[in-house]
């Protein structure tokens, strides 16, 4: 496959291994599940371990199927360089583990997926201050900015309320004052919207969800765009200047937040992850699609309280996601009226999985307050806006007319 060539998003997915030649002709990068490499010339395997040259040291740090989904994201996302991690949160940690210290300072949209919000408060008791947002007004964010700022963190679309991000703006003044502007890309996905168009440094994905796409495999991945100068970052330790500035952040973060953290992902999830991608475009415009038209039933019938889906002209930031997004992604949730019980509600439905995840390939369900937010308790979920009837969707590929006719029927009770 030609380098020079601009091809479109899923043909470069597809090809992206062969840029660099796959063993014996295989049209997938093999398994490689191996986690030591040895070197003929014991001088060759030191230049490794001292990044003189190319290579694989230990499988804690990477191994070639790894390296292959690495660069295939980095393509994805347009970037410079990937380390993928054994989870998203995992990758989210390693942001804090190899590029904070204690006395430094974070700026974080208050509208974050749950565990992201349980890590943040892990990291304030640290020594890291932490100030959480409403990340959809820039002007929220500069008033909390402070001398040691160190990061401005946000996910595109929020989990589960779906409160976009104003990106632009945010990305604009990280620029202005040498911020490092840290985006969750895990709901858009590259194929929907790529933050470095907005100036984000770093790209979090949860390989997870929609870019593995079958709930088959874990993962997770930073991606480092070539927004950010990391000549300007004040923790980037002596060792790690050896090359090139642009290269700074990542080896630090592979170094510390992989190699010393040890969240590393496995060759078999890489595998899985790797294939899933291949489709990724084509199950984003159907999810997108199949959750827009769940959207608008569900706001037109009088038994549901609400609905909050960036793709309906009623959301606040419903301008803000169409200029920058493809589509509106497969995630929205909503509240039913009072009277009807969540739970029987989601009890009723006869395709959509009470289910946890997000991105699958089929459409799952669950009551928000009572499970993945319950824990940080009713005052918590009240200010980010969380009902106690939310139900959140992750709408998957099943044909439209199947998906629309369950979640009425439900309705009926």
């Amino acid at each position: 496959m030609s380098e020079k060539k601009n091809y479109g998003f899923t043909t470069t997915v597809l090809h992206n291994d062969r840029r660099k030649g796959i063993e014996h002709g295989s049209l997938h990068k093999p398994l490689h599940t191996s986690v030591a490499f040895g070197y003929d010339d014991a001088r060759q395997l030191a230049s490794v371990f001292q990044g003189k040259e190319p290579g694989f040291r230990y499988g804690r740090q990477g191994n070639p199927t790894i390296s292959a989904l690495e660069d295939k994201i980095t393509r994805m996302e347009d970037g410079l360089a990937t380390i993928c991690f054994a989870t998203g949160m995992g990758a989210i940690g390693a942001v804090f583990q190899a590029l904070l210290k204690a006395g430094d300072h974070v700026v974080s949209s208050s509208f974050l997926f749950g565990n992201t919000n349980s890590l943040w408060q892990t990291v304030a008791g640290q020594g890291v201050g932490v100030d959480f947002v409403d990340a959809t007004d820039v002007a929220h964010v500069e008033a909390a900015l402070k001398p040691h700022t160190r990061i401005v963190f946000v996910e595109t679309i929020a989990n589960p309320r779906t409160q976009v991000a104003d990106l632009a703006r945010i990305g604009a003044l990280c620029k202005a004052r040498g911020i490092l502007y840290v985006v969750d890309n895990t709901m858009t996905t590259p194929y929907l919207f790529r933050p470095k168009a907005v100036g984000a440094g770093l790209v979090v994905n949860a390989l997870t969800k929609s870019i593995g796409g079958h709930g088959n495999a874990l993962g997770g991945s930073l991606t480092d765009t070539g927004e950010y100068d990391w000549s300007a970052y004040p923790n980037i330790a002596a060792n790690y200047k050896r090359n090139p500035a642009p290269q700074w952040g990542m080896a630090q973060i592979r170094a510390k937040g992989l190699r010393d953290f040890g969240a590393s992902l496995g060759p078999e999830a890489a595998h899985h992850i790797a294939v899933g991608a291949e489709t990724l475009a084509l199950r984003m415009e159907r999810t997108s699609s199949n959750a827009l038209a769940l959207a608008r039933m569900l706001e037109a019938d009088e038994r549901v309280a609400a609905v909050h889906y960036p793709g309906l002209a009623s959301h606040p930031q419903h301008g803000i996601a169409s200029e920058l997004f493809r589509a509106y992604g497969s995630l929205f949730s909503f509240e039913l009226k009072d009277g009807i019980d969540c739970f029987d509600y989601l009890n009723r439905m006869d395709i959509a999985i009470s289910a946890s995840n997000l991105g699958d390939t089929r459409t799952l369900v669950i009551p928000v307050a009572h499970t993945i937010f319950f824990e940080m308790g009713a005052e918590r979920r009240a200010s980010m806006g969380i009902a106690e009837s939310l139900i959140r969707v992750s709408v998957g590929i099943e044909d439209p007319a199947d998906l629309l006719a369950d979640f009425a029927a439900a309705l009926q009770g």
